[in-house]
């Protein structure tokens, strides 16, 4: 009942937040808050629950914008189909290179993903026929029933709305049979093995569900910014997503979004510092392992239990 609370209390902040939103600017970073929101809660169920870590999760955020990009500037698709597509492709993906990667553990699996996200940033930059290289491409606006996304204003709430179904599906994964599962598989892998858990069909799983939040959001992001590069599938981008989840709270729904809009709020308020972000990015990341290990919300939610 409590994860239900928690998502009624996001979708009234959803709905009052444009009281406080002055401009366009404002709400520009209101929606990346949200798209990047979406992609960690995702991340979130294969790091916080199932303690899997990836350091490539921006290449399925990248393939995601190129899907659409591709299908709907070159081919002319519904941008609608051409997401839905996108997403297809890229679980098919993810659940083709989850099963050996996912045999990994540790530091190897993290270098494996590392590996695949490389992997994936080196072809979008090298397809120029394709993907119009690191140039970029461009992406037509997208469009819903007929009715074109072109204002702020109206990305808002499309993107609220996303965000608040991937809270929901999140929350539905986390109390059902495969959430206890993937619970089990992070307490002990060996232990879930004995008492008769599949942990190897739960972390495709997971990693499949999570590839697929990053390729929604990765689409999303192309048709509102209307232009797409290789570098929205960068290293640093799949570290940004991952300290997310770490400053917000391993294991919590709530905590990976509030990591998302604080870290997405950041590099607005260090623009004076710019080309520093990397290191900003890396203290945060460090000091939160070292100060507040299980992160921000979940240590807040522990004080207020104590207090009362």
């Amino acid at each position: 009942m409590q994860r239900y609370r928690g998502l009624a209390i996001v979708a009234v902040v959803i709905a009052l937040l444009p009281l406080a939103l002055p401009n366009n600017y404002y709400y520009d970073v209101a929606i990346r808050i949200g798209m990047n929101a979406t992609v960690v809660v995702g991340l979130n169920l294969l790091i916080g629950y199932a303690g899997q870590i990836s350091l490539g999760h921006a290449g399925f955020f990248g393939l995601g914008g190129y899907a659409s990009a591709i299908l709907t500037s070159r081919y002319g698709w519904p941008p609608l189909a051409a997401m839905l597509t996108g997403m297809a492709g890229v679980g098919i993906i993810a659940f083709v290179v989850a099963r050996p990667i996912l045999r990994l553990r540790g530091h190897y699996l993290a270098m494996a993903t590392l590996g695949l996200g490389i992997i994936i940033f080196m072809v979008l930059g090298n397809e120029s026929s394709l993907t119009g290289g690191n140039d970029g491409m461009s992406v037509p606006a997208l469009s819903l029933l007929g009715l074109t996304l072109g204002s702020e204003r109206a990305w808002y709430w499309v993107t609220g709305g996303v965000l608040l179904a991937a809270i929901a599906l999140a929350n539905n994964i986390v109390d059902s049979p495969m959430g206890r599962a993937l619970r089990a598989v992070h307490g002990s892998e060996i232990a879930a093995q004995v008492a008769g858990v599949d942990t190897v069909r739960y972390k495709v799983r997971v990693f499949v569900v999570s590839a697929v939040f990053a390729s929604v959001a990765g689409s999303m992001m192309a048709h509102y910014v209307g232009f797409i590069t290789p570098q929205v599938s960068s290293f640093f981008h799949s570290i940004e997503l991952v300290t997310m989840v770490v400053v917000g709270g391993m294991a919590s729904t709530y905590g990976a979004v509030l990591g998302a809009a604080i870290l997405t709020t950041l590099p607005q308020l260090l623009s004076k510092f710019e080309g520093y972000e990397m290191i900003v990015f890396g203290l945060i990341l460090m000091l939160t392992v070292i100060f507040l290990p299980r992160g921000l919300l979940p240590t807040i939610a522990a004080k207020w239990r104590r207090a009362d």
